[in-house]
């Protein structure tokens, strides 16, 4: 019985493995890596699958696990490579992250917040940008290329933009000859 035993612990072990990423070919339609596994053991070129929607490449280092269908070692696959060294930690239960070794992350925290964290954050829409909140708060300022279009009261600290066009087409200048000059003849549209 002890040999029985033994024999099925054996053929369960050769179903699959812990694996240590050696390399990783991120160019093909799925990448493959290159593993260690326990005793020594490696494989060159095995099938990594993702989950569909999400990419990453690892780094040499990173963790998974190799699956052999039948106990063939010959075709194997690796799934749900990790990566310990970098991963977000302290985040709470229900919240979920994309990240990089970098530091950069998109954390879905608790209270229905997302926080993005990097140094460039680029958004390219071929048509536009459309951004449906009651505001839209700058630490810093905006910079833009083309002009801005308002269909809103445009104001800042001191007063809106309509004030201040008011004021300018009524307002009246003292002539060198000590007299009013009229309103200006060309008002602020």
């Amino acid at each position: 019985m002890k040999n029985v035993v033994s024999m099925l612990q054996r053929s369960l072990s050769r179903l699959w493995s812990r694996a240590v990423v050696r390399g990783v070919n991120s160019a093909m339609a799925c990448q493959q890596v290159d593993i260690a596994m326990i005793a020594g053991e490696t494989k060159a070129g095995v099938e990594y699958l993702e989950p569909y929607g999400f990419t990453s490449t690892a780094h040499s280092g990173a963790e998974g696990v190799a699956l052999f269908l039948a106990g063939d070692r010959s075709h194997g696959i690796v799934i749900n490579v990790a990566d310990r060294r970098y991963r977000l930690k302290g985040l709470k239960e229900g919240e979920v992250a994309i990240y990089s070794d970098e530091g950069d992350s998109i954390v879905l925290k608790r209270g229905r917040l997302i926080e993005a964290t990097t140094e460039t954050f680029i958004l390219n829409a071929k048509n536009k940008v459309v951004l449906n909140t009651a505001l839209i708060e700058t630490s810093g300022a905006i910079k833009a290329e083309k002009s801005i279009t308002s269909a809103a009261e445009v104001q800042d600290k001191i007063g809106s933009l309509s004030t201040m066009r008011k004021q300018y087409n009524s307002h009246a200048h003292s002539g060198d000859s000590g007299g009013m000059t009229g309103t200006p003849t060309q008002g602020m549209k």
